[in-house]
């Protein structure tokens, strides 16, 4: 904010008839002084006297003239130097504003200078950007064209071109993998070798970048293969981003080891060759309805902190969930294992739910642990049922169960009594039942286990 100066009073020229009056007056002060001194002189009685005073008379008269005419001088001198030193002042005051001004100037100037360098960077900029922008399409354009070639060679150059253009642009990499998802999800012709070898590569492109420990790492993927066919698909250590696996075909070896799934995993409606999900960890919740599994499938040491939801699913080999943590409600609802099963070890902090289950080979609970309420109501027990050493914290519901075989809850711990209403049983000398379970017999090959 500028300040303002302070305004001096206009100088006005001194005119040249002040300076006469001034010495005219003092001519005329004199003349006075001499007149009313020499008057005196002259009425003194001597005339040695007389003529004394006369002089004396004369000698002041010109003394106040003299006197008058050096006060004026003073007067005069003074006035120069009063006028000399506002002079300076101006001068001064001129120079300090030419300089505001300049610096005003040159200021403006570099304000100037500087936004239209702003506006060249800018230029520069928006035409780097757009040249750049050019050749990522042009590049991106290529690739996919390539991937669409009747060649398989030439497709397998469109994949590595792809994901070299991702690893160099990250802002693409989204949209890369939505293309190679689209691809596998587009319907492999029968029998191609050539083409399964295109989709093995482009399924080790997108799960290599999806490895959090590796340094081609890319943050935030979001998977949707969907209805896709993949061959020995391996997602082992990879960090999953709401992957969506909804009515995908995995033949071969399937592994998820070790692997994370953040947000929601849809593996509905899968089919399965093998598949191992050892050390798996879920923090969200995993949809598994309905899936169909051929092999093994091998859960051991998983976590599924969010909950899983396996209703209605199919496993033809053996299947085991030992070790493993379920961190929220668990559902194996009307689900089949046509193999051995085994849940030794494993925890259940959410409830579960195991309704209408039906356990073709032995069905292990051993040692695991249940805090919450778990349901067995209409399970269905088609070889051994071992619950020994297992413990339930809350309700233990087995109404309407049914034990083909062998049942055993030896050093089962109870916090109440489990529910056993209409359950039935073969008859076996081998069962071991809760301490005070009410077994009554139906028939000479069926017990009856009622509830007190």
């Amino acid at each position: 904010m500028a300040v303002d100066e302070p305004t001096e009073r206009e100088l006005r020229v001194m005119p040249w008839w002040l300076v006469l009056v001034g010495l005219l007056a003092a001519v005329a002060l004199g003349w006075l002084v001499l007149d009313l001194l020499l008057t005196e002189a002259d009425r003194a009685s001597q005339p040695d006297t007389r003529a004394t005073l006369r002089i004396d008379a004369i000698r002041t008269g010109l003394t106040v003239v003299a006197g008058t005419g050096g006060g004026l001088a003073l007067l005069l001198a003074a006035r120069r130097q009063w006028i000399a030193e506002r002079a300076q002042r101006h001068q001064e005051s001129v120079a300090a504003r030419d300089q505001a001004h300049r610096d005003r100037v040159q200021a403006h100037a570099e304000v100037v200078a500087e936004a239209a360098q702003r506006h060249q960077d800018r230029q520069s900029g928006a035409v780097e950007h757009d040249a750049a922008e050019r050749r990522l399409t042009e590049l991106y354009t290529r690739a996919v064209e390539l991937l669409g070639n009747d060649s398989a060679a030439v497709r397998l150059g469109g994949l590595h071109a792809l994901e070299r253009l991702g690893q160099d642009n990250p802002g693409q990499r989204p949209t890369i993998a939505a293309v190679l998802c689209a691809y596998l999800r587009m319907p492999a012709p029968d029998g191609e070798p050539r083409e399964t070898e295109v989709r093995r590569s482009a399924q080790r492109v997108l799960t290599r970048h999806l490895r959090a420990d590796d340094a081609a790492h890319w943050p935030e993927l979001r998977l949707d293969l969907a209805g896709a066919a993949l061959v020995d698909f391996d997602a082992a250590g990879c960090t999953l981003v709401d992957a969506n696996f909804t009515d995908a075909v995995f033949t071969g070896a399937t592994t998820f080891a070790g692997a994370t799934a953040r947000g929601r995993l849809l593996l509905g409606a899968a089919t399965f060759g093998d598949m191992v999900f050892e050390e798996f960890l879920a923090e969200g919740e995993v949809m598994l309805d309905g899936v169909r599994v051929g092999g093994e499938a091998n859960f051991n040491g998983a976590a599924f902190v969010g909950g899983l939801s396996c209703r209605r699913a199919s496993f033809a080999g053996p299947a085991s969930f030992s070790r493993a943590h379920f961190g929220h409600s668990t559902s194996f609802d009307a689900t089949r294992f046509e193999d051995v099963v085994t849940f030794t070890e494993s925890g259940f902090d959410g409830a579960l739910s195991m309704e209408h289950t039906e356990f073709g080979g032995s069905a292990a609970f051993e040692s695991a642990h249940f805090t919450n309420m778990a349901l067995f109501r209409w399970t269905v027990f088609g070889a051994e049922a071992l619950f020994d050493r297992a413990r339930f914290v809350d309700a233990a519901n087995f109404g309407r169960a049914r034990f083909h075989s062998m049942v055993s809850f030896r050093d089962t711990q109870f916090s109440r009594p489990p529910q056993v209403e209409q359950a039935r049983a073969v008859a076996d000398p081998g069962h071991r039942w809760p301490a005070d379970t009410t077994v009554q017999r139906l028939d000479d090959e069926w017990l009856l286990l009622v509830d007190r």
